[in-house]
């Protein structure tokens, strides 16, 4: 049962950080440049209904992620103490990643695709520093 409930934390993470920097990357990478195109009212609507349905995904990620995080974390005790800095900067690029991403779905920042960029590139950061403590821890 403990095994079960460990590959299911995990697949639990992976798919949350799946939705939640891969929603960033299509942000900035091409709905931002799609809706430069657009009129502005028609601009308006189109983040207006994309917020509103990418709302629940990032605040559902959020949840999963600090859930099976803390399981991780909790269930993973006593590294070096290199493992806990570099840990310390990648909850720091989390919390900036779920600033940002509570940001988009619940205002209309104008700075939009400087916000997508921005928490995308801490999201690949972060898939950068938890591949080299998997595999160095």
């Amino acid at each position: 049962m403990y095994e079960t409930l460990g590959i299911l934390m995990r697949w639990l993470h992976l798919a949350s950080v799946a939705t939640l920097i891969g929603g960033m990357l299509y942000g900035w990478l091409v709905l931002v440049p799609a809706t430069g195109v657009l009129a502005a009212e028609a601009r308006k609507t189109l983040v207006d209904r994309t917020a509103a349905l990418y709302g629940p995904l990032v605040f559902g990620a959020i949840a999963a992620l600090v859930v099976s995080g803390g399981y991780n974390l909790a269930t993973n005790p006593g590294h070096h103490p290199l493992y806990y800095i570099l840990l310390c900067v990648k909850l720091l690029l989390v919390a900036h990643v779920f600033a940002v991403g509570i940001v988009l779905v619940t205002k209309n920042p104008e700075h939009r695709g400087r916000l997508f960029a921005g928490a995308a590139v801490s999201g690949l950061l972060i898939i950068l520093i938890s591949a080299y403590l998997r595999r160095t821890f």
